[in-house]
């Protein structure tokens, strides 16, 4: 299958290496380009593409804002761009639905295999973007954090939330729940449906800012 993508960012160079990269791949495509925020959404919905490749900041439209409006309205991942791996609006990217980051000095190797990943159904981080997401957390003060109810999952399904939050992948996650990684994909499943969630991203987040998960436990 090809997986069909959108490059946006507002430095001309960037954009057309990025491209460039991506469309010399046999499985990628790359349908359009776009120079902001606005210009993205708008070939998102001409070219309905599996992935985004999107910058965090544009002019008249961010890579946020972006962000939030094409995972709304579509099925396509968003894989978010950035020049500093302290970049404030990380948390708020993520947030908004994005499903991946990575740091635009990312290896040529590294940024096909992240296409490919989260045009899968997967979530990347960048170890450093993951340590950022944490530290967001332990700065806030509890009362700040948003709620996020985990009443409606079962204590398989909580513990499944704890070990994605602690980075742990399927097959991981299997050998320490002592169950096949069929019954922790079903798991996981579950976790993202009854939470509202689109992928592992948002399920760390929600971990988070329940309190199941705890930062350096």
């Amino acid at each position: 299958m090809t997986v069909r993508v959108v490059v946006a960012d507002d430095q001309e160079l960037v954009r057309g290496g990025f491209a460039m990269i991506l469309d010399a791949q046999p499985d990628i495509d790359v349908v359009a380009e776009a120079g902001d925020g606005a210009e993205a959404v708008a070939a998102v919905r001409e070219h309905a593409p599996d992935v985004l490749l999107l910058d965090i900041r544009m002019p008249r439209m961010d890579g946020i804002e972006a962000a939030r409006i094409v995972c709304a309205e579509s099925g396509c991942r968003v894989l978010m761009l950035t020049t500093f791996d302290l970049d404030d609006y990380v948390f708020d990217a993520l947030r908004a639905g994005a499903s991946g980051f990575l740091l635009k000095d990312v290896r040529r190797d590294e940024l096909v295999n992240a296409v490919r990943v989260v045009a899968a159904g997967e979530s990347l981080l960048a170890p450093a973007i993951t340590g950022k997401l944490i530290a967001e957390f332990t700065k806030r003060p509890a009362a700040q954090r948003p709620a996020a109810t985990l009443e409606v999952l079962t204590a398989r399904e909580r513990e499944t939330l704890l070990l994605i939050a602690r980075g742990l992948s399927n097959a991981e996650i299997a050998g320490a729940m002592v169950v096949s990684e069929h019954t922790v994909k079903t798991h996981v499943s579950n976790v993202l449906s009854k939470l509202g969630l689109r992928d592992r991203v948002q399920a760390v987040i929600a971990a988070y800012e329940s309190g199941l998960a705890v930062p350096g436990a």
